[in-house]
C-alpha cells in the first residue's frame, strides 16, 4: 500500500496544471496541496504568498503547451505539456449583466462590442488551449457573446460556502463538477459581495476543483 501511495505522488508530480488568469491562487494552491505541479498566471502580482508559483504576465503565450517560463520569485521552468488547464478569463465584456452597457439611447457602443469580440476571441484561445484536459470558467454571458453552450454549472453553496453565485464551466475531457453539500441558508453572493473578493473563486470550491478533477486527470492520463 505505502509503495503504491508513492508511485501515485510521483506520477502526481508530473502532472503539469496551468491556472490562467488567477491571481488569488486558490485553485493553484488546492492543486498543489494534492501533490500536482501546479502554477497560477495573471496580469497582476499574485495574492496568494506563493511568488514561486505564479507567472506573472499575459497567459496567451503558455497557452500552447510546451513552454519555458520564469515564475515571480526569478526562477526558470520549463513544462514539456500541460495537462489539465482551469482558466478564469475575464468576464467584464461577455458577462449578461454588462449587456446594458452595449446598447445607450439606442446606439451601439462600437468601442463596447470591440472589447466584447476581442474578449471572446481570448475566451476560446483558453478553450482550444494545447492541453487534454481544459476547463473555462465564467459567468452566465451574454447571448450577444454567441459562446458555445457551456457544460455544467455550479454553485459555491454546493460546497459548504454560505453563497450562491452561479458559476458556469466550459469542459474539454472533464466531467461536470459534483455537488458535495447544500449550505441551507446561502445568500446571493453578488448582491452581498464588494471588490476583488467578487472575482475570486472560493477556497471550498477550489478544493473540490482539484479534488475532482486532480482525481480524473489522475486516473485518466498516462503518464
Amino acid at each position: 500500500m505505502k509503495n503504491f501511495i508513492r508511485r501515485r505522488a510521483h506520477v502526481r508530480a508530473q502532472v503539469n496544471v496551468l491556472i490562467a488568469c488567477e491571481e488569488s491562487q486558490r485553485e493553484c494552491i488546492a492543486f498543489r496541496n494534492r501533490g500536482f505541479n501546479a502554477f497560477s498566471c495573471d496580469t497582476q502580482v499574485c495574492s496568494g504568498k506563493h511568488p514561486e508559483w505564479h507567472i506573472h504576465g499575459d497567459v496567451s503565450p503558455y497557452l500552447c503547451g510546451q513552454v519555458d517560463f520564469v515564475t515571480q520569485d526569478g526562477r526558470e521552468h520549463h513544462v514539456t505539456a500541460w495537462h489539465l488547464i482551469v482558466a478564469h478569463p475575464p468576464c467584464t465584456y461577455l458577462c449578461k449583466v454588462s449587456s446594458v452597457h452595449m446598447v445607450i439611447d439606442g446606439r451601439v457602443q462600437w468601442a463596447r462590442l470591440a472589447s466584447m469580440i476581442r474578449a471572446r476571441r481570448f475566451f476560446m484561445k483558453c478553450f482550444n488551449a494545447t492541453a487534454p484536459f481544459v476547463a473555462v470558467e465564467k459567468p452566465l454571458p451574454m447571448a450577444r457573446a454567441q459562446l458555445p453552450k457551456p457544460d455544467c454549472y455550479v454553485h459555491p453553496s454546493w460546497f459548504g460556502v454560505k453563497y450562491t453565485k452561479k458559476t458556469l464551466y466550459w469542459l474539454r475531457n472533464l466531467p461536470p463538477l459534483m455537488a458535495a453539500i447544500d449550505y441551507p441558508d446561502a445568500r446571493c453572493f453578488v448582491t452581498a459581495s464588494r471588490g476583488k473578493d467578487r472575482s475570486r473563486t472560493f477556497t471550498q470550491l477550489a478544493e473540490a476543483i482539484a479534488l475532482q478533477w486532480g482525481d480524473y486527470v489522475d486516473q485518466h492520463l498516462d503518464l
